[in-house]
């Protein structure tokens, strides 16, 4: 009976394995099909390099899904896999968003992204540092410690600033390098800025479970000469705290990715302190964030307030709400005590800018309306995609500059199985009254500029290629944006559909010319299309882009698939993805679409 119930006992199994996967669907499949039969809850992420998973579920069920994984394909029979028995999730709000209480298995082109801008070539993972076992990292360490400051060795820790407040290891006589970067896809920023703290050392790294080391190392030994000499330990922090309970040279708790948020030794100090009254305190339960970069950020009981502004240490250096955190006296400037700086914040004007504490916490996107549409007609066909998005964007909609005239079609001839041919009576148009603008980035060439001031009759019915004539515009176009970024900005992105989209390649395509005047991080572009400026020939876009458009089989009657792939095939493949849909001319909403959206902008929080 107790056998029976420890087995019942719930754990927490992290693992990954870079290998080459031959059939990615038949492995998704397989995933799908046994962690939902188990009852897995957590992260599965598949690519053609590999796997990355954390998954939790009772004790059996876990020691179950190893089985069948090592059964599955011989690949899996050298896995490190990481098992733990823990408690059940306690807390929903913070199981949920460590999705803890679903299961979420992707496809994605990297199992770790070590960049958030395309590198200008991809480190070789097999080429990774040198593994080494916990006892053989501590024993290097404990010699490093015995011997002179001067000989050679340093750690670097490969995780983010939040992970290193609360733990990290320390040797005397060993210098620790911390990158305090917010997120993984900083870290080679840090190492291009420090190579000089790293060439000709032995660079010891380390990680929560290994994999954030796999790549960095890589990254590291390709830049040659001088970077030979790197070694990680196998199996991460959370190998070491197996080997050595008391913690060894790790000092506080390791932070986690799920629900447990952190693990610590049997002698594990707090390493932590308040971000407002600097107490000792290093539990991120509350998961208290940042206002501006949403970084997690440790605030201890007494200083937790719902209305509070909190700002990081990272916010702070770069001058972020400096008025938030100072407030001047004659010509000197005095810290706030916590107390002093709640009180103070409740009181600043809100300002209507990315400086708002309201709305930096979430990604501004300045959405692009479609041809014939407005900034209050396309906030309406958005609706459903930015309640879904609410948590994590705020759209900003604006009107194309190119004002358009008001047409109507004329009733055509109809003929039908039940009734002959007939001439439908012609009805005139509605009063303008009841009308609102409609704009458009780009116009045909040979467009006069007139505003809709009365009812024309089209030309001819609908023309699907229309879009392959409206080419001029694209000056007043420019000019018009670079002053909503001057007065409305900044803007973390550009999203545009349609005609919106192909404004919006444009301007990704020149994202290095509009530096300064134009700062944008990505674009998603829905049912795109590529008009042929020169702009767009000169090799691929390496702007973070998200293509949605609808599929061979859809119903997209205006921009058809072929279109909107050969779009996507103008920018760079390792930072670009794509969301294909069997719908019409519109953004999805319903999974998994939504979730892949969500996936591909989280990236930039």
């Amino acid at each position: 009976m107790s056998e029976d119930k420890d087995r019942e006992q719930y754990g927490v199994l992290l693992y990954y394995n870079y290998a080459e996967i031959p059939d990615l669907n038949h492995l998704l499949t397989f995933y799908h099909s046994n962690c939902s039969s188990l009852n897995l809850r957590g992260r599965v992420r598949l690519s053609t390099h590999g796997v990355n998973v954390t998954v939790g579920g009772n004790l059996s069920s876990l020691e179950s899904h190893i089985e069948a994984l090592k059964a599955y394909n011989s690949l899996f029979h050298r896995t490190d896999f990481k098992l733990g028995t823990c408690h059940h999730p306690l807390n929903d709000k913070v199981a949920q968003e460590c999705g803890f209480t679903s299961l979420s298995i992707r496809i994605v082109d990297e199992l770790v992204t070590l960049s958030s801008q395309p590198l200008l070539k991809a480190p070789d993972i097999s080429n990774a540092g040198r593994h080494l076992s916990a006892l053989d990292f501590h024993s290097s360490l404990h010699n490093a410690n015995n011997e002179n400051p001067e000989n050679g060795l340093v750690l670097l820790d490969a995780r983010n600033m939040y992970e290193t407040r609360i733990g990290k290891f320390h040797v005397p006589n060993v210098e620790t390098l911390d990158p305090q970067v917010r997120q993984y896809s900083d870290l080679s920023s840090w190492i291009d800025d420090n190579g000089d703290r790293l060439k000709g050392k032995n660079i010891f790294m380390y990680c929560t479970g290994g994999i954030r080391c796999e790549m960095a190392s890589a990254y590291i030994k390709s830049k040659g000469a001088g970077f030979e000499n790197v070694f990680q330990l196998f199996g991460g922090i959370q190998r070491y705290l197996e080997q050595f309970p008391d913690g060894g040279f790790f000092k506080g708790k390791n932070f986690v990715f799920d629900h447990r948020i952190s693990v610590g030794s049997s002698d594990a100090n707090v390493m932590g302190t308040c971000l407002m009254c600097q107490c000792s305190f290093d539990d991120y339960t509350s998961r208290c964030r940042c206002t501006y970069c949403r970084m997690l950020v440790l605030v201890c009981r007494s200083c937790e307030s719902e209305s509070t502004v909190y700002v990081c240490e990272l916010c702070q250096k770069q001058g972020k709400a400096e008025s938030a955190q100072l407030i001047e006296i004659g010509e000197s400037k005095t810290s706030l005590s916590g107390a002093e700086f709640n009180n103070f914040c409740s009181d600043l004007p809100r300002v209507p800018r990315g400086d708002d504490p309201r709305t930096s916490r979430k990604l501004r996107i300045l959405c692009l309306h479609g041809f014939r549409q407005n900034a209050s007609s396309f906030k309406g066909r958005t609706a459903s995609l930015a309640k879904k998005l609410k948590k994590i964007t705020e759209f900003v909609f604006v009107d194309a500059p190119h004002e358009l005239p008001f047409i109507y079609q004329t009733p055509m001839f109809e003929s039908n199985e039940n009734c002959a041919s007939s001439s439908l009576p012609s009805s005139p148009p509605p009063p303008l009254a009841n009308c609102k603008k409609k704009f458009a980035w780009f116009v045909a060439p040979n467009f006069d500029g007139s505003s809709g001031v009365d009812w024309k009759v089209a030309n001819g019915p609908f023309d699907p290629l229309q879009y392959q004539q409206q080419t001029a515009g694209y000056d007043v176009s420019l000019s018009h944006l670079k002053n909503i970024f001057s007065r409305e900005g900044p803007f973390d992105g550009i999203l545009g559909f349609s005609q919106g989209a192909a404004m919006a390649a444009l301007i990704s395509a020149l994202q290095e010319e509009l530096k300064g005047e134009m700062d944008f991080k990505f674009v998603v572009l829905c049912s795109g299309f590529a008009l042929r400026m020169k702009a767009m020939e000169c090799g691929p876009i390496k702007c973070p882009s998200l293509h949605i458009f609808g599929n061979e089989h859809g119903k997209d009657r205006q921009i058809a698939n072929q279109t909107s792939k050969e779009l996507a095939s103008l920018y760079d493949g390792d930072c670009s993805a794509i969301v294909e849909h069997d719908n019409g001319h519109i953004i999805p909403t319903r999974s998994p679409c939504i979730d892949e959206i969500k996936d591909f902008l989280n990236g930039f929080l």
